[in-house]
């Protein structure tokens, strides 16, 4: 079955024959939060979605009960929307339980129940696999990913943030749409969570300028720093102290990087409270971040206690305050956090 983009969508659903299920397919979670909404908004009543909306994984071993539930008539609603989300995890079951999957969702595909939509997600289709040869041939299948051509990703990035910004009643300066495509890596989550936050700062201006871009955004290349919440986790303070030092020499600017830093540390301590997510995928829609970013601050949120998050946002303030005051040396500021971070003394900041 052709592929088609998330636009196109409900105009398919709406002129084209009935489709056995709807395969949303890319790593964009963004993309897919999309479709999501528009699949329910289009077939399900709002007082319904309690009854006639639900969520299964392939991960957790739940495709059996999305397909019986996909079979099963909704309350409330002469339509119901059943997601099954990680479908790749199907290829990676032993050979019985794996062929069972295939089998049982292929003998669905083929008699598919007309009051159901069923959408299945996967972020890889292998389509030399009967899973993926099936799905892709028997879905309609959406393409949720922007590719790997990185001007293409940008191109389509720049455009998205402007259709954003106008929804939100905000125009770009010239430029502006272009550098915060640049600052968040064609990340569209983390590119609707900067418009949210610059649209408020605009607030009566109504434009965007790239001034504003600069100040409140923290680039996707400062935030390398990803790389250091390991070391942070397990007190490597040499390594962590290396590291610093590489950034500075790179000229990587200390209070942007303390910027990031601090926005690290707010995500370890969101990720900590995080319930029902077993990896990056599930856990980037709570925490507005790609999913290689959700995974690192899931696998480090559970090695730093929440004290100790809690005590590491007391230094960085504390840091910030001695970075915009007179006299500090900033890389002399910045080591002096590594080393309080690291120590787990992270309290004894403000002496």
């Amino acid at each position: 079955m052709a592929r088609i983009s998330p636009e196109e969508l409900l105009g398919r659903l709406e002129k084209g024959k009935p489709v056995a299920a709807i395969l949303l397919l890319g790593e964009e979670v963004y993309l897919r939060d999309a479709c999501r909404e528009q699949l329910i908004e289009r077939f399900v009543p709002e007082a319904a979605r309690t009854w006639a909306v639900s969520r299964y994984s392939a991960e957790r071993g739940e495709t059996q009960a999305a397909l019986e539930q996909a079979q099963t008539m909704a309350m409330l609603s002469p339509q119901q929307v059943v997601f099954l989300e990680d479908a790749e995890a199907i290829e990676k079951l032993g050979e019985k339980n794996r062929d069972e999957a295939v089998a049982q969702l292929g003998a669905y595909l083929e008699d598919p129940a007309p009051f159901t939509v069923l959408v299945v997600e996967v972020t890889v289709l292998d389509q030399r696999m009967k899973l993926g040869k099936m799905l892709a041939e028997k879905a309609l299948v959406v393409e949720c990913g922007l590719g790997e051509n990185a001007g293409e990703r940008q191109a389509a990035a720049v455009a998205l943030a402007r259709a954003i910004g106008k929804e939100q009643g905000v125009e770009f300066e010239k430029g502006a749409a272009e550098d915060l495509a640049e600052f968040v890596a064609a990340d569209l989550m983390r590119l609707k969570t900067e418009i949210d936050k610059l649209a408020t700062y605009a607030a009566d201006k109504e434009i965007i300028a790239r001034a504003d871009v600069t100040a409140l955004v923290i680039s996707e290349k400062t935030t390398t720093v990803w790389e250091l919440a390991d070391l942070l986790a397990s007190r490597q303070s040499k390594k962590a102290l290396e590291f610093l030092d590489r950034l500075l020499r790179d000229g990587e600017e200390p209070l942007q990087m303390l910027g990031a830093i601090t926005w690290m540390y707010r995500k370890l301590i969101e990720a900590s409270e995080v319930r029902g997510v077993t990896n990056g995928w599930q856990a980037a829609r709570a925490l507005g971040m790609r999913a290689e970013q959700a995974e690192l601050a899931l696998q480090n949120a559970r090695k730093i206690s929440k004290p100790r998050l809690l005590a590491g946002l007391h230094a960085l303030r504390n840091a910030d305050d001695r970075l915009k005051g007179a006299g500090a040396e900033p890389r002399t500021v910045m080591e002096f956090l590594v080393a309080q971070l690291t120590s787990g003394e992270a309290k004894a900041a403000g002496g």
